[in-house]
């Protein structure tokens, strides 16, 4: 009898954490547009669509260019070059290039690389809930990317890019990029 109820509350408990580890992420579909070109300064990200999205390195010198357009479908940055990047001569680029720029892991929203006059050290954390924030300046367009249930694993991390992945082909398909 003793033996039982062990083997109930194991069931039981088993149960729980699988309904628990569950309820921390969401399957969302895999992103199966058009294929993308993302330039990328930091680390490439990793994603579900891997060989239907390509990712290119790009350099702060490349972006000075203001002619990424015909190359790159999109430009992220990723959270350990979102201090250089919020440098003011960078800010031109933003709200001139035709391409959206999305900036991973920034709780302070597309502030500090939109308005000259502010650092991102000085802008206060604006989107404490989001993983991304992203940044279209040819339409002032801007939007924000939360983790399922604020839980950061990989798969709701990869959920958001295949969301990013959604919004830059909207982009296109409306006449933008």
């Amino acid at each position: 009898m003793k033996r039982k109820i062990i083997v109930i509350l194991l069931l039981v408990f088993v149960i729980l954490i699988n309904g628990n580890a569950q309820r921390d992420s969401i399957d969302m579909p895999l992103y199966e547009g058009r294929s993308l070109v993302i330039g990328v300064i930091g680390e490439t990200p990793q994603v579900r669509e891997e060989g239907h999205v390509d990712f290119k390195e790009v350099t702060f010198e490349q972006l000075e260019d203001l002619d990424l357009s015909p190359e790159l479908d999109a430009v992220f940055i990723t959270k350990e070059h979102l201090v250089e990047a919020s440098e003011p001569k960078y800010t031109e680029v933003y709200n001139k290039v035709e391409v959206p720029f999305f900036y991973i892991e920034s709780k302070k929203s597309h502030v500090p690389f939109t308005i000259e006059e502010l650092s991102y050290d000085e802008v206060p954390d604006l989107s404490t809930d989001m993983y991304a924030t992203g940044y279209y300046g040819k339409d002032d367009q801007y939007w924000g990317y939360g983790l399922y249930n604020d839980v950061m694993n990989e798969t709701n991390i990869k959920a958001v890019y295949s969301r990013i992945f959604t919004t830059i082909e909207s982009l296109h398909n409306d006449g933008g990029t």
